[in-house]
């Protein structure tokens, strides 16, 4: 009996030790008690700073809740330069050939690519003296690595076509298909840009078709001014294909972010919102979808304009937020970039473009056409020597071509992983 009582309260000890380990190691520590409140403040505070008071609020099909906020009570307006600032509604000039060639454009032939709009114009408008801004919600906070980060892209991850040091491609983790001009001063570019909803193998990774316009150097001094077409399940949430601009004067460091989600773009427009669902996308050997980009320098005032197809002039970037840029660009680029985590040992299975190469052709491969610069004398113009540039041709690959209504065009994209991508 004495045995049996020993044998058990033996095993009651044992029990009692691996309950207190339990409950040591389930309670948080007096640091992480006081860290979590902390980053809940942090998050109230960040949302607030991002979520203007609306006027109206639209809820889109995709999820998206699009408010419609004053337009002077933007984000851009936190920026302590901009306090005073006039906003500008209009462009003092546009590009020379902007609007005889939307003449041609608005011709629609049969079989081209169709125009495409916003998915959370199906449930509504903003009014005028409004623009529209994607609500920022508390998830979209939390999936970022920390506060600071969220919003902005990672140090090094603009193609840099004349060192393609294989060390530095890997350490990246970025790849790109692209075409680019450097060599002279530029004021602007153009393209028309297929519009595709690419794959994406893991939610850290994006798949990305935009505009360049690059003044500077490749360190830490860089100024970008970007805008085309993005999936990132990071940033957003979903997979859907969104409208995107991104600023940086510093090489990523500091300065600039996504969209509205920092102080710097002043948006003019109430019809298109950044970082919203473009709709709709193309479909293989099916319908293909495009849409027109134009960035542009402002001769008078010096401020980098953007305009959305053929009739919505977005808003601006005040010269002031850059360096090299508020002279002219050195470097313009066009093309796709992906994130190439290579979480298993492997290439990505993220696609670029439609997924796949430029060989197929129209309605298979993704395209931009009609690429176009900006020059001194504020003229649309075909580039010359347009150079290719992609890290690895047998992932993602870029083939040029010119001629007829498309102009100096490329296909470019690829499905990433393969047999000859392992």
């Amino acid at each position: 009996m004495a045995m049996e009582m020993q044998s058990g309260g033996k095993m009651m000890g044992f029990l009692v030790i691996l309950v207190v380990l339990f409950i040591e190691m389930a309670a948080p520590t007096t640091a992480s008690r006081n860290s979590f409140p902390t980053q809940i403040l942090e998050v109230q505070n960040q949302l607030k700073l991002l979520n203007k008071p609306a006027v109206k609020s639209i809820k889109s099909p995709d999820g998206d809740i699009i408010d419609c906020i004053k337009l002077s009570h933007q984000p851009a307006f936190d920026h302590p330069m901009l306090k005073n600032h006039k906003i500008q509604m209009t462009p003092n000039f546009h590009p020379e050939g902007v609007f005889s060639e939307n003449k041609v454009a608005s011709k629609m032939k049969p079989g081209s690519s169709r125009n495409v709009t916003q998915m959370w114009h199906l449930n509504g408008r903003c009014p005028e003296g409004t623009i529209p801004i994607r609500r920022t919600r508390k998830d979209d906070l939390l999936r970022a690595s920390s506060i600071k980060a969220f919003g902005k892209k990672r140090h090094k991850t603009i193609p840099q076509p004349k060192s393609a040091d294989p060390d530095l491609i890997t350490q990246s983790g970025h790849q790109h298909a692209i075409a680019y001009v450097d060599g002279d001063k530029y004021y602007g570019a153009k393209a028309t840009i297929n519009v595709w909803e690419p794959k994406i193998q893991q939610p850290n990774e994006f798949s990305l078709s935009q505009i360049w316009i690059l003044g500077g150097s490749f360190g830490e001094d860089l100024n970008s001014i970007e805008a085309g077409w993005q999936v990132s399940p990071d940033l957003y949430g979903d997979n859907h294909t969104r409208l995107f601009t991104y600023w940086t004067s510093d090489a990523y460091q500091a300065t600039g972010c996504y969209n509205l989600l920092c102080s710097g773009f002043i948006q003019i427009n109430n019809e298109i919102a950044m970082g919203a669902s473009i709709y709709p996308v193309s479909s293989y050997h099916d319908s293909q979808y495009d849409i027109s980009l134009l960035v542009w320098k402002d001769p008078k005032e010096g401020n980098w304009w953007l305009q959305f197809g053929n009739s919505y002039v977005l808003g601006y970037w005040p010269a002031f937020l850059f360096s090299y840029l508020s002279d002219s660009a050195s470097m313009i680029e066009w093309g796709g970039e992906v994130v190439n985590s290579e979480s298993d040992g492997q290439h990505t299975s993220t696609q670029m473009g439609s997924g796949h190469f430029p060989k197929e052709g129209f309605g298979k491969s993704s395209y931009f056409k009609n690429i176009q610069i900006v020059d001194g004398s504020n003229n649309l113009r075909v580039p010359k020597d347009i150079a290719t540039f992609t890290e690895q041709s047998n992932c993602y690959d870029v083939q040029t071509g010119k001629g007829g209504n498309w102009g100096s065009y490329f296909y470019y994209g690829g499905p990433g992983r393969n047999a000859n991508c392992p």
